[in-house]
């Protein structure tokens, strides 16, 4: 797939840090700051989505009821011990 490239600015500390991980990884700056990308918008899409799946069942008052909330306590409660 073709690439593109992008800029941005940040703490050289943290540019520090980059390099020594890459060093130690043996893989480049762009590789690891790529892959740092890829897992951060993938997290952040699963959360959005799965806020707004939850937005609709509240719209829909789709709420868990008495005995299903009860159920889940049970099953917490046995578990933690």
């Amino acid at each position: 797939m073709p690439t593109k490239q992008i800029s941005i600015r940040t703490n050289p500390e943290l540019i520090v840090k980059l390099d020594k991980l890459a060093t130690a990884t043996k893989r480049s700056r762009s590789h690891l700051v790529n892959q740092a990308m890829e897992e951060f918008v993938a997290r952040e899409a699963w959360q959005i989505t799965e806020i707004e799946k939850a937005l609709k069942e509240a719209d829909a008052e789709d709420f868990a009821t008495e005995s299903e909330l009860d159920a889940m306590d049970q099953k917490w409660m046995k578990n933690a011990r």
